[in-house]
Protein backbone atom coordinates (compact mmCIF):
# COMPACT_ATOMS: atom_id res chain seq x y z
CA UNK A 1 0.00 0.00 0.00
CA UNK A 2 2.78 2.19 0.91
CA UNK A 3 4.65 1.88 -2.13
CA UNK A 4 1.42 2.53 -4.50
CA UNK A 5 1.03 5.73 -2.86
CA UNK A 6 4.77 6.98 -3.21
CA UNK A 7 4.30 5.79 -6.63
CA UNK A 8 1.64 7.97 -7.23
CA UNK A 9 2.63 11.17 -5.43
CA UNK A 10 5.97 10.77 -8.09
CA UNK A 11 3.54 10.99 -11.41
CA UNK A 12 1.70 14.06 -9.94
CA UNK A 13 4.15 17.10 -11.15
CA UNK A 14 5.13 19.57 -8.30
CA UNK A 15 3.78 22.80 -8.33
CA UNK A 16 6.37 25.53 -9.03
CA UNK A 17 6.12 29.07 -8.07
CA UNK A 18 5.29 31.60 -11.28
CA UNK A 19 8.05 33.67 -12.18
CA UNK A 20 7.40 37.33 -11.79
CA UNK A 21 6.52 39.27 -14.91
CA UNK A 22 8.69 42.28 -15.61
CA UNK A 23 7.33 45.79 -16.04
CA UNK A 24 7.84 47.63 -19.06
CA UNK A 25 10.39 50.27 -19.25
CA UNK A 26 7.75 52.98 -19.43
CA UNK A 27 5.57 51.93 -17.25
CA UNK A 28 4.23 54.55 -14.66
CA UNK A 29 4.35 53.54 -10.62
CA UNK A 30 2.08 52.82 -9.14
CA UNK A 31 -0.95 49.75 -9.01
CA UNK A 32 -4.71 49.14 -9.10
CA UNK A 33 -6.79 51.61 -10.29
CA UNK A 34 -4.41 54.57 -11.01
CA UNK A 35 -2.44 52.76 -13.23
CA UNK A 36 -5.74 51.61 -15.71
CA UNK A 37 -6.57 55.13 -15.81
CA UNK A 38 -3.13 56.54 -16.24
CA UNK A 39 -3.10 54.04 -19.68
CA UNK A 40 -6.25 55.67 -20.60
CA UNK A 41 -6.28 57.12 -23.81
CA UNK A 42 -9.23 59.45 -24.68
CA UNK A 43 -9.86 60.98 -28.27
CA UNK A 44 -11.53 63.93 -29.34
CA UNK A 45 -14.54 63.76 -31.89
CA UNK A 46 -18.11 64.48 -32.13
CA UNK A 47 -19.58 65.19 -28.50
CA UNK A 48 -16.09 64.04 -27.29
CA UNK A 49 -13.39 65.77 -25.28
CA UNK A 50 -11.32 67.31 -28.30
CA UNK A 51 -14.99 67.45 -30.36
CA UNK A 52 -17.11 70.28 -30.58
CA UNK A 53 -19.55 69.37 -28.08
CA UNK A 54 -17.23 67.77 -25.68
CA UNK A 55 -16.84 68.61 -22.22
CA UNK A 56 -13.14 67.90 -21.86
CA UNK A 57 -9.93 70.12 -21.56
CA UNK A 58 -8.44 68.48 -24.56
CA UNK A 59 -10.51 70.40 -27.26
CA UNK A 60 -12.63 72.98 -28.13
CA UNK A 61 -14.82 71.82 -24.95
CA UNK A 62 -18.75 72.35 -24.26
CA UNK A 63 -18.64 75.94 -26.18
CA UNK A 64 -16.62 75.16 -29.44
CA UNK A 65 -19.41 75.19 -31.87
CA UNK A 66 -20.70 78.61 -30.40
CA UNK A 67 -17.08 80.21 -30.97
CA UNK A 68 -17.46 79.07 -34.46
CA UNK A 69 -20.12 80.48 -34.67
CA UNK A 70 -19.49 84.19 -32.90
CA UNK A 71 -16.36 83.50 -36.21
CA UNK A 72 -18.56 83.08 -39.06
CA UNK A 73 -19.85 86.74 -37.97
CA UNK A 74 -16.35 88.25 -38.94
CA UNK A 75 -15.88 89.36 -42.06
CA UNK A 76 -13.12 87.47 -44.21
CA UNK A 77 -9.88 89.02 -44.31
CA UNK A 78 -9.67 89.18 -48.33
CA UNK A 79 -12.94 91.10 -48.46
CA UNK A 80 -11.50 93.98 -46.16
CA UNK A 81 -8.59 96.27 -46.16
CA UNK A 82 -6.67 96.95 -43.01
CA UNK A 83 -4.63 100.22 -42.23
CA UNK A 84 -2.96 100.86 -39.09
CA UNK A 85 -2.85 104.72 -38.30
CA UNK A 86 -1.15 105.16 -34.67
CA UNK A 87 0.73 102.27 -32.73
CA UNK A 88 2.24 104.04 -29.78
CA UNK A 89 4.49 102.58 -26.94
CA UNK A 90 2.24 102.86 -23.22
CA UNK A 91 3.61 102.37 -19.79
CA UNK A 92 1.58 101.50 -16.77
CA UNK A 93 3.30 101.51 -13.11
CA UNK A 94 2.25 98.75 -10.97
CA UNK A 95 3.87 97.95 -7.39
CA UNK A 96 6.31 95.73 -9.45
CA UNK A 97 7.58 98.78 -11.37
CA UNK A 98 6.47 99.62 -15.28
CA UNK A 99 4.55 97.27 -17.53
CA UNK A 100 5.15 98.50 -21.39
CA UNK A 101 2.77 98.13 -23.85
CA UNK A 102 2.10 98.85 -27.50
CA UNK A 103 -1.41 100.16 -28.60
CA UNK A 104 -2.66 100.01 -31.82
CA UNK A 105 -5.02 102.07 -33.45
CA UNK A 106 -6.38 100.36 -36.79
CA UNK A 107 -8.91 100.78 -39.33
CA UNK A 108 -10.86 98.20 -41.47
CA UNK A 109 -12.99 98.63 -44.54
CA UNK A 110 -14.16 96.95 -47.83
CA UNK A 111 -14.30 100.22 -50.08
CA UNK A 112 -18.21 99.58 -50.83
CA UNK A 113 -19.86 101.60 -47.41
CA UNK A 114 -18.57 99.39 -44.81
CA UNK A 115 -15.98 100.53 -42.28
CA UNK A 116 -14.82 100.34 -38.63
CA UNK A 117 -11.91 101.09 -36.40
CA UNK A 118 -10.49 99.69 -33.49
CA UNK A 119 -7.85 100.10 -30.38
CA UNK A 120 -5.89 97.33 -28.66
CA UNK A 121 -2.82 96.51 -26.80
CA UNK A 122 -0.36 93.81 -26.36
CA UNK A 123 3.21 92.84 -25.33
CA UNK A 124 4.63 93.31 -29.46
CA UNK A 125 2.95 94.93 -31.90
CA UNK A 126 2.10 92.70 -34.19
CA UNK A 127 -0.51 91.08 -31.25
CA UNK A 128 -1.74 94.86 -30.86
CA UNK A 129 -2.11 94.91 -34.80
CA UNK A 130 -4.15 91.94 -34.87
CA UNK A 131 -5.93 92.29 -31.75
CA UNK A 132 -6.91 95.94 -33.18
CA UNK A 133 -8.04 95.00 -36.87
CA UNK A 134 -10.16 91.90 -35.28
CA UNK A 135 -12.48 94.79 -33.03
CA UNK A 136 -12.42 96.71 -35.98
CA UNK A 137 -14.13 94.18 -38.14
CA UNK A 138 -16.40 93.22 -35.51
CA UNK A 139 -17.55 96.75 -35.06
CA UNK A 140 -18.53 97.79 -38.40
CA UNK A 141 -20.79 100.35 -39.83
CA UNK A 142 -22.67 101.17 -43.17
CA UNK A 143 -22.22 104.33 -44.36
CA UNK A 144 -24.71 105.61 -46.70
CA UNK A 145 -23.65 106.66 -50.29
CA UNK A 146 -25.64 108.84 -52.64
CA UNK A 147 -24.79 110.51 -55.84
CA UNK A 148 -21.18 109.48 -55.11
CA UNK A 149 -20.87 111.27 -52.47
CA UNK A 150 -22.60 111.71 -48.79
CA UNK A 151 -26.57 112.96 -48.29
CA UNK A 152 -25.96 115.89 -46.42
CA UNK A 153 -23.26 117.80 -44.12
CA UNK A 154 -22.85 116.65 -40.49
CA UNK A 155 -20.91 118.35 -37.52
CA UNK A 156 -19.81 116.78 -34.40
CA UNK A 157 -17.50 116.80 -31.54
CA UNK A 158 -15.97 114.10 -29.89
CA UNK A 159 -13.68 115.06 -26.68
CA UNK A 160 -11.72 118.17 -27.89
CA UNK A 161 -11.72 117.04 -31.48
CA UNK A 162 -14.22 118.68 -33.85
CA UNK A 163 -14.69 117.07 -37.37
CA UNK A 164 -16.99 119.05 -40.37
CA UNK A 165 -17.78 116.84 -43.45
CA UNK A 166 -19.99 118.23 -46.41
CA UNK A 167 -20.56 116.58 -49.53
CA UNK A 168 -19.00 117.47 -52.57
CA UNK A 169 -19.80 117.27 -56.71
CA UNK A 170 -18.63 114.57 -59.12
CA UNK A 171 -15.30 114.73 -59.35
CA UNK A 172 -13.72 116.35 -56.07
CA UNK A 173 -12.33 113.01 -54.46
CA UNK A 174 -11.62 112.84 -50.86
CA UNK A 175 -10.17 116.33 -49.86
CA UNK A 176 -9.60 115.63 -45.87
CA UNK A 177 -6.23 115.04 -43.97
CA UNK A 178 -4.82 113.22 -41.36
CA UNK A 179 -6.72 110.51 -39.58
CA UNK A 180 -10.21 111.73 -41.20
CA UNK A 181 -8.90 110.45 -44.58
CA UNK A 182 -7.80 107.31 -44.11
CA UNK A 183 -11.96 106.72 -42.75
CA UNK A 184 -13.19 108.15 -45.68
CA UNK A 185 -11.07 106.43 -47.65
CA UNK A 186 -11.71 102.88 -46.58
CA UNK A 187 -15.35 103.69 -46.41
CA UNK A 188 -15.60 104.20 -49.88
CA UNK A 189 -17.06 108.05 -50.58
CA UNK A 190 -15.60 108.68 -53.50
CA UNK A 191 -16.52 112.70 -53.05
CA UNK A 192 -16.19 114.42 -49.85
CA UNK A 193 -14.74 117.72 -47.88
CA UNK A 194 -13.66 117.29 -44.85
CA UNK A 195 -12.44 119.65 -41.93
CA UNK A 196 -10.45 118.81 -38.72
CA UNK A 197 -11.03 121.51 -35.83
CA UNK A 198 -9.81 121.44 -32.25
CA UNK A 199 -7.24 118.87 -31.94
CA UNK A 200 -4.34 116.73 -33.45
CA UNK A 201 -5.19 113.38 -31.14
CA UNK A 202 -5.51 110.79 -34.14
CA UNK A 203 -7.67 108.54 -31.53
CA UNK A 204 -9.93 111.55 -30.97
CA UNK A 205 -10.38 112.50 -34.84
CA UNK A 206 -11.40 108.81 -35.44
CA UNK A 207 -13.64 108.48 -33.09
CA UNK A 208 -15.37 111.70 -34.00
CA UNK A 209 -15.27 110.97 -37.82
CA UNK A 210 -16.98 107.17 -37.29
CA UNK A 211 -19.91 109.02 -34.93
CA UNK A 212 -19.79 111.84 -37.55
CA UNK A 213 -20.53 108.78 -39.76
CA UNK A 214 -23.34 107.20 -37.74
CA UNK A 215 -24.94 110.38 -38.02
CA UNK A 216 -25.80 110.36 -41.93
CA UNK A 217 -29.22 109.38 -43.02
CA UNK A 218 -29.76 108.61 -46.88
CA UNK A 219 -33.37 109.58 -46.99
CA UNK A 220 -32.88 113.34 -45.66
CA UNK A 221 -32.05 113.85 -49.85
CA UNK A 222 -35.04 113.15 -50.82
CA UNK A 223 -37.34 114.62 -48.14
CA UNK A 224 -35.52 118.00 -49.04
CA UNK A 225 -35.93 117.83 -52.55
CA UNK A 226 -39.73 116.94 -52.11
CA UNK A 227 -39.95 119.71 -49.34
CA UNK A 228 -38.31 122.26 -52.22
CA UNK A 229 -40.98 120.67 -54.94
CA UNK A 230 -44.08 121.40 -52.77
CA UNK A 231 -42.88 124.74 -51.83
CA UNK A 232 -42.64 125.24 -55.59
CA UNK A 233 -45.93 124.21 -56.55
CA UNK A 234 -47.30 126.29 -54.06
Amino acid sequence: MTDDMTQQQSATPSATPAEPVAAPENAPAGNGRGDARSFRIRRGGPGGPGGAGGRGRFGGGRGGARRDDRRADIPEQSDYEEKTIEINRVTRVTKGGKRMRFRALGIVGNRKGRVGYGIAKAVDVQGANMKAFTKARKALITVPIVNETIPHEVRTKYSSAKIIIKPAPKGTGVKAGGAVRQVLVLAGIPNVISKILGSSNKVNNVKATMKALKLLRAASLPQKEESKTDSSNA
